[in-house]
């Protein structure tokens, strides 16, 4: 089974927090072994069950979500959107595999959401990752957003610069040209440009 699998079940196993857990736990990781269609229900049936822990909905959403399991959609949506960041990485993992026309709609929605900056993170490479319609136009008004001094999420900014570049879409050179004033975006934004064929002439950037 893949390394995220096995790093997202060790991080859920320092939850639990009874023995009850500890079965509930059990139970996922062997419908995950077997991998049958009725295994996949009783899974789909976790991520809407009344009271459930998050835990619980996480491994399951992962598990049906890398399997190309629409039903998945609506949690990992919600973990991709979470306040603790392994949390969205591992959501944008099963997304990136699932496979769902959705998700590039709501990894832009949440990219683009200037209230949800802190959490942009994954969402904004996930967008390059899927490669996407929405990709590029969601990541340029990210990054536009983001170009102020002093920003203090420099780190989304530095993914969209990266996610442009590996993209290849000549849009992106108006807000890749404007990222490379920004000291800490400098260096990405010039191999971005690179990337797209625009090449820094010799003393552009030169003070007088």
């Amino acid at each position: 089974m893949e390394d995220e699998f096995h790093e997202l079940t060790d991080r859920v196993r320092a939850e639990l927090r009874s023995p009850q857990d500890l079965v509930a736990y059990e139970r996922l990781l062997g419908l995950a072994r077997k991998n049958t269609t009725a295994g996949r229900e009783e899974l789909a049936q976790v991520l809407t069950a009344v009271e459930r822990p998050l835990w619980a909905r996480e491994i399951a959403a992962f598990i049906l979500g890398t399997a190309g399991d629409r039903r998945a959609f609506e949690t990992l949506v919600l973990l991709l959107n979470y306040r603790d960041p392994v949390r969205c990485a591992t959501a944008a993992h099963a997304l990136g595999r699932l496979g769902d026309p959705r998700t590039a709609r709501a990894a832009a929605a949440l990219a683009t959401n200037p209230l949800r900056t802190a959490y942009a993170l994954h969402p904004v490479r996930l967008l390059a990752e899927l490669r996407a319609p929405e990709s590029v136009p969601a990541l340029i008004a990210t990054l536009e957003r983001l170009l102020t001094p002093h920003n203090p999420y420099w780190r989304v900014a530095l993914a969209c610069v990266e996610g442009l570049g590996a993209l290849g879409d000549r849009r992106a050179v108006p807000a890749l040209t404007a990222a490379r004033d920004h000291p800490r975006l400098a260096a990405a934004a010039a191999a971005s440009l690179a990337r797209l064929g625009v090449q820094e002439e010799p003393g552009e950037r030169a003070g007088p």
